[in-house]
């Protein structure tokens, strides 16, 4: 009888397609040219620097098949989020009356944010407040447990640095969301577990996120190098950084 999984390697060689497919797709895609607002919650102005400039990162530092499928596996739980939040009675709007994605630009278009949705209605039981800016992620096991243990603040404090951001920078265009807590969603990826939490708008996090982002991109444009976020190359913000050989010249 044939055996048509004889290969050990059936698997490995397959998902290394798939992985190869992903990694032209991204490439195919243009870089990014401004500082992204909702990485401004990161813990080092330098690797900000370092990936607003799009400095080439570390041999072998580059993203992982596996990385690009988590990427990937976010958006589909993002629109199952929608899909199930549209249906539980909630109005959701994901795109503005053109067709395009909210979002904002400021800083001659170096700084720029796309933000996940806006609420602007819901079940009255809930008594929630509209408009109500919306954000979506997805979490592992430990990440989700965490997150619902702490609080977004404390345990993931780029993305309330984010939410924060994108309330202050959003009210032109849409009146009123600055004035409403935030809805942040987390799905647990292993459990399909929901977590929901609101966020009253921090006007000093937005402020220090805003002034964060000036001083990058002034250093940027001065050919400048701001400091590291640690003293360390062992560091764990240095350890798992993209740009570790390149900050520390080999030190690490």
């Amino acid at each position: 009888m044939l055996d048509f999984n004889s290969s050990n390697n059936l698997s490995e060689r397959i998902t290394a397609f798939i992985d190869e497919g992903l990694a032209k797709d991204r490439n195919a895609h243009t870089p990014r040219d401004y500082l992204g607002a909702s990485r401004l919650g990161v813990a080092c102005d330098r690797a900000l620097q370092y990936e607003y400039l799009n400095a080439p990162v570390d041999t072998g530092r580059e993203f992982s098949g596996k990385t690009l499928r988590i990427f990937e596996a976010g958006h589909v739980f993002e629109e199952l989020a929608i899909k199930w939040l549209r249906d539980a009675g909630f109005t959701l709007l994901t795109e503005t009356a053109t067709g395009g994605q909210f979002g904002f630009t400021a800083a001659s278009g170096r700084l720029k944010g796309h933000i996940d949705g806006v609420i602007t209605a819901a079940p009255a039981e809930l008594s929630l407040t509209f408009p109500m800016l919306w954000e979506c992620k997805s979490l592992n096991n430990k990440s989700w447990n965490d997150t619902v243990k702490k609080g977004v603040t404390i345990s993931k404090p780029v993305y309330a640095t984010q939410m924060a951001i994108y309330q202050a920078y959003m009210e032109t265009d849409i009146p009123g969301i600055s004035e409403h807590p935030a809805l942040f969603t987390a799905i647990n990826k292993d459990t399909a577990e929901l977590y929901f939490e609101l966020l009253p708008f921090n006007a000093e996090l937005a402020q220090n996120a805003s002034d964060r982002a000036v001083r990058i991109l002034n250093a940027c444009e001065a050919h400048e190098l701001l400091p590291r976020a640690a003293a360390d190359p062992c560091h764990f913000t240095c350890k798992f950084c993209a740009w570790q050989e390149r900050c520390w010249g080999g030190q690490a």
